[in-house]
């Protein structure tokens, strides 16, 4: 698995989690989904994502060149 693919499927699973937490325990819960989405758009903005990052350093290869 590549580092992008791991951190999109990452971004789908952590927001799956928090909106079952909302559901089930506190709407508060939606602040993770807005803060995992906002985290996408500013990677899509600037380049950097901060799970990539952790990911590279963890040893999965990247795609990109």
């Amino acid at each position: 698995m590549s580092v992008e693919r791991a951190v999109v499927a990452l971004a789908g699973v952590m927001i799956l989690v928090s909106l079952a937490l909302a559901y089930i325990v506190s709407p508060y819960w939606l602040a993770l989904a807005a803060i995992v989405g906002l985290n996408l758009s500013q990677s899509a903005f600037t380049g950097f994502c901060p799970m990539a990052y952790v990911l590279k350093k963890s040893g999965l290869k990247s795609t990109a060149t």
